[in-house]
């Protein structure tokens, strides 16, 4: 005997605050669903539909899972959504880049068409545009390795960015900042500023903090810094924001810039850090 889920009676919306993660997604979804026509997907119009947009049996056979798990998955219960399901539904209900994002986000779960970059995986135009810009400029991968930067930041980041190109030198701006005597001399009110960098990563490495580089990074910066087991511990999260970035050079004195941090487009695992002379 065949059992089919019931559509659940209708219910008010939960607030983002008062959703469960489970709900949120199927709430998502839902909404997605009935946004979308089927002359969109290529289907039909078909007899009077009772409800808007497609039917949760279309999306099911869309994404090749069951009508009983993809309702499941609508209703908010607590069933296993693989990355690989996921992003069936994301291809079947026609999702943007963000939304897409999105629905991983709600999910826990890590997309599998997210770039995953090499050490040197910085797009050529992204860092042409880091040499032809007249201020101090990185771009940063995931784990805060520099991938890219101009004379002007070479010239600005004594101890981090400066000196001729070797493979072998580490440019991860985290371990300069707490590792390398040269950055508590170069970075005014250093402790204020490592604290924040630190807040800052962890909100940037959420997605990826069990990779094998963001863990090793993290391991191996616990272990060299007490400032830095600390600053970690507080659990304090923040967004990489821009602002005033107040420097004691040893060759210029003090300069003081103000930070814009950008995103390329279609690589969100990349930073780009441009320091503006204030």
């Amino acid at each position: 005997m065949t059992t089919t889920a019931q559509p659940a009676a209708a219910a008010t919306p939960a607030t983002a605050l008062e959703a469960s993660p489970a709900r949120a997604l199927g709430e998502f979804i839902r909404a997605h669903r009935e946004r979308l026509t089927p002359q969109a997907v290529g289907l039909p119009p078909g007899p009077r539909r009772r409800t808007p947009g497609l039917r949760r049996e279309e999306v099911a056979q869309m994404c090749g899972v069951s009508p009983t798990w993809y309702t499941w998955i609508e209703q908010g219960r607590p069933v296993s959504a693989s990355a690989d399901a996921l992003a069936r539904i994301a291809v079947a209900l026609r999702l943007s880049r963000a939304e897409r994002a999105y629905l991983f986000e709600l999910a826990g779960e890590r997309d599998p068409a997210e770039p995953t970059p090499a050490s040197n995986d910085a797009p050529a135009a992204l860092i042409a545009t880091v040499g032809l810009l007249d201020a101090p400029a990185y771009v940063l991968d995931r784990q805060w390795n520099a991938l890219a930067w101009n004379a002007q930041a070479a010239e600005l980041f004594v101890g981090w960015l400066d000196g001729p190109p070797d493979a072998a030198r580490e440019r991860n701006l985290l371990r300069f900042t707490f590792c390398e005597p040269a950055a508590r001399q170069l970075i005014v009110d250093w402790e204020t500023r490592a604290r924040r960098l630190v807040a800052e990563f962890r909100a940037d490495s959420i997605r990826h903090l069990s990779d094998g580089p963001t863990r090793a990074l993290i391991d191996a910066l616990s272990a060299a810094s007490d400032e830095f087991v600390q600053f970690w511990a507080s659990q304090d999260v923040g967004e990489r924001e821009g602002g005033s970035r107040a420097f004691d050079h040893p060759r210029y004195g003090r300069v003081v810039y103000d930070q814009i941090t950008l995103r390329p487009a279609h690589r969100e695992d990349l930073l780009l850090v441009v320091l503006v002379r204030a």
